[in-house]
């Protein structure tokens, strides 16, 4: 089973990455199950979206302890208690326009930088970045596949559909060319 954490702040839009992840594994005919956590109700404060994704329906019902893969919208929140539930196994994918290098001091984590927030704005998006973290997180898990995710955004976006495909996709081929081939990047060719 395939644990996920999204972590964001509240009006990021972490809660509609994970629910826009949740249909596209259901699209691909995956078991899913997702639920959010909150902090307080307000702008700002820190929310997570947490997804289990499996083959054979999913019977647990507890919070995730150790998470096969991180997205994070903030890397001010790639703190210790996020990775207190990471291992060195585990994806981490987190909005920052610096390198794997400047992430080095979290701990032995795979941690993939990605910059969403200019991803965005060549889309005209502004600061609108979970279509571009879905793009480059959907290709360093190997799935689901860009086009299932691009399908999902494109249906469920309530306006700039079209732009918000471009992100998606432009995420993907970001995370591609600059992690494929790297020691730790997982299956990242779209299926």
């Amino acid at each position: 089973m395939l644990e996920i954490i999204i972590q964001g702040r509240g009006g990021q839009g972490a809660q509609t990455a994970g629910n826009l992840l949740v249909q596209a594994f259901f699209a691909e005919g995956k078991h899913v199950q997702g639920f959010a956590t909150y902090g307080g109700a307000r702008r700002g404060t820190p929310v997570n979206s947490m997804i289990r994704v499996d083959d054979a329906p999913i019977l647990l019902r507890c919070d995730i302890e150790q998470a096969g893969g991180i997205l994070c919208f903030d890397s001010s929140l790639l703190e210790a208690l996020i990775l207190s539930r990471a291992n060195r196994d585990t994806l981490i994918v987190v909005n920052s326009s610096g390198s794997q290098d400047d992430h080095s001091g979290s701990g032995d984590y795979r941690v993939f930088p990605i910059d969403a927030v200019a991803i965005s704005q060549e889309n005209n998006l502004g600061r609108f970045v979970n279509s571009a973290l879905l793009g480059a997180f959907c290709c360093l898990l190997g799935s689901p596949s860009v086009d299932t995710m691009s399908s999902t955004i494109r249906a469920a976006a309530p306006v700039k559909p079209e732009e918000n495909v471009a992100a998606c996709r432009a995420g993907f081929e970001m995370a591609r060319h600059q992690f494929v081939g790297d020691k730790f990047s997982r299956k990242a060719e779209a299926k």
